[in-house]
């Protein structure tokens, strides 16, 4: 089978890889590494999302399958008054978020973890994710019906996904469970996403 970077435990020999990327007027470098999503470089997707969308102001945060922590640490070097929890599946990016965090001075604000590391009670004013639409349509649906009843009232959710990927029918599907989204902007064969808890 071959090796994907959603897998809890990559097992492809690691290899790490820096870049530097300008994130909403905000330099971060970052280590990223064989095994884990976007290796050395900021995926198009996440790039959409940063243009299209302005930071927010404050909040408790979710960067849904983080990888090396590329959204979440973007939040908490933007908004000072921002707590970010990312979640992934894959060991290695909560390794390599976490270290990312310690090097930019931000580990007071951002942790990364397992899914169920995360507090049962904990809510979030907002989840920002660049979510791992190849794990299929069924999981990813049990995935964002997992995470979304944790935004708190009035939170939302935005997400970036690839037209050619489903986002138009994944927009018609939330709204079907009863979580109304909207498409807020479209880039490059790409839709930014948002979806508001009532």
């Amino acid at each position: 089978m071959p090796e994907h970077y959603f897998s809890a435990d990559p097992s492809v020999p690691f290899e790490r890889e820096r870049f530097t990327a300008e994130l909403w007027g905000h330099e971060l470098t970052l280590d990223t590494g064989s095994g884990v999503f976007s290796r050395g470089h900021l995926d198009h997707a996440t790039a959409v999302l940063f243009r299209e969308l302005d930071p927010p102001v404050q909040g408790q945060f979710l960067d849904l399958g983080c990888g090396y922590g590329v959204i979440g640490l973007a939040l908490a070097r933007a908004v000072p008054l921002a707590n970010v929890t990312g979640v992934d599946v894959n060991e290695r990016a909560i390794l390599l978020a976490n270290e990312n965090a310690r090097a930019a001075g931000l580990d007071s604000r951002f942790v990364a973890c397992l899914p169920d590391q995360v507090p049962s009670n904990q809510v979030f004013d907002e989840i920002w994710s660049n979510p791992p639409i190849r794990i299929g349509k069924e999981a990813l649906h049990d995935l964002l019906l997992t995470w979304l009843p944790r935004l708190a009232p009035g939170g939302r959710m935005v997400m970036v996904v690839g037209k050619n990927l489903g986002a138009d029918s994944l927009q018609r599907w939330l709204g079907e469970q009863g979580w109304p989204t909207q498409r807020l902007a479209s880039h490059k064969g790409f839709r930014v996403l948002e979806t508001r808890r009532a």
